[in-house]
């Protein structure tokens, strides 16, 4: 066993994207936002570490499907190799395009669009349900008799070229733009502008578009980004479930089953936008909409944020090495921090809960680690005091990071 290479891909897409801000320091334009940034790569963390555990699971999907009803025996050559980067592009097209168009796939391709802001750390709010629907999609490759050798290497060009898609920093690209899909056209896609809703929905090729009568050209005019009803919130639970929520919360509202199905599988725009403020009202607390992460909240929140990255590269990189149990103590203090730092960018007070709730965790860790009778008592006696004085360092925790500092 060896190193999973692919974990490389925590510090490239890192790279880029300490590239693209540095240039947008450097020339003057506001491309980033703290709180979105920090919520895009919460979402991206999020994807990376569920993909740890199931990237294998969608090779085995399609290679049980290959053994057993593939319709044609296909090799590698390179008249196949050619027609299956066609096929896949095609199949991702129609995908990415019902997405849009059926509420039970936009309800996991929403948190795509979410962002108010566009560059690369947008490429990084894909979530593990979208990746199941976009696998499930796939699966027709291996049926018509394509390898899931073969579709793999494929599906890693598909998680790879949009990255670079994601930015303002890029302007139009000549003859390129003829052929292949280009940050001009995905700025389109990512628009919340009436005139280019739900266009240019090709992934590496633009000609999809064109042949579907889905591509509309990058005008002059602004361009705002995100949802046409912004989401206004940074929770990383909200983020992953307002929609299917929504939808449940239409379903139940739903007098027929003729509306019922419409609410599953109908368009997004056929359910009422009031739903959401509704959910908002029983489900969230509000923070005033003014109310800005201090100087001690952003200390933090970046610290936080890359002890979880160097987290999540060391089990990428290491997955095979690791043990079921570390995996899992990892894996809960990433998503607890995940849920943390979207907690305190939405100034949420409870969130000294998840504090206390990580350190546990990692106790349990140190316990996996050395399971050791003397070990095990000094964890539980630490595992006590916090408890014993919990009201006090509460206080001190909110005096920190609420109370102290204004905006910088």
């Amino acid at each position: 066993m060896g190193m999973n290479l692919i974990g490389l891909a925590v510090p490239f897409f890192l790279f880029f994207i300490g590239l693209e801000y540095w240039h947008c320091r450097r020339t003057g334009k506001n491309y980033f936002q703290f709180a979105e940034s920090i919520a895009n790569l919460n979402v991206g963390i999020a994807e990376r570490l569920t993909d740890v555990f199931t990237t294998g699971l969608f090779f085995y999907l399609f290679k049980y499907i290959h053994d057993h009803y593939a319709l044609f025996s296909i090799r590698p050559h390179w008249y196949t190799w050619i027609l299956l980067f066609l096929l896949t592009d095609l199949v991702w097209y129609w995908y990415h395009r019902l997405a849009h168009e059926i509420n039970v796939f936009w309800a996991v391709h929403v948190v795509h669009h979410q962002s108010e802001d566009f560059n690369f750390t947008v490429a990084a709010r894909i979530t593990i349900f979208q990746a199941v629907v976009r696998s499930l999609f796939w699966a027709v490759l291996p049926f018509i008799g394509f390898p899931p050798e073969m579709i793999t290497l494929f599906l890693l060009i598909h998680g790879l070229y949009p990255f670079f898609t994601h930015t303002q920093t890029i302007g139009k690209l000549g003859w390129i733009e003829y052929i292949f899909v280009t940050p001009s056209h995905h700025r389109v896609h990512h628009s919340s502008n009436e005139e280019y809703l739900d266009k240019n929905y090709g992934d590496v090729l633009i000609i999809w578009d064109k042949l579907f009568g889905t591509f509309v050209k990058e005008g002059d005019a602004p361009i705002s980004y995100g949802l046409t009803k912004p989401l206004g919130h940074h929770s990383f639970l909200w983020q992953h479930f307002h929609f299917i929520l929504e939808i449940g919360y239409a379903f139940i509202k739903a007098r027929t089953l003729k509306q019922r199905w419409k609410v599953i599988f109908g368009r997004p725009d056929d359910l009422d936008p009031a739903n959401r403020d509704k959910l908002e009202k029983l489900l969230l607390t509000q923070s005033p909409p003014s109310l800005k992460n201090n100087k001690a909240q952003r200390r933090y929140i970046i610290i936080q944020t890359s002890v979880t990255l160097v987290l999540l590269f060391a089990i990428c990189l290491l997955e095979k090495y690791l043990p079921a149990s570390q995996l899992v103590v990892l894996s809960a203090f990433i998503i607890i921090s995940l849920i943390n730092t979207g907690a305190i960018l939405e100034q949420k007070k409870w969130v000294f809960y998840l504090e206390y709730a990580r350190l546990m965790i990692v106790l349990a860790g140190i316990g996996c680690l050395v399971p050791e009778t003397t070990t095990l008592f000094i964890l539980l006696l630490l595992a006590t005091i916090p408890a014993c004085f919990f009201r006090t360092m509460q206080f001190h925790y909110h005096r920190y990071l609420f109370d102290i500092g204004d905006e910088q």
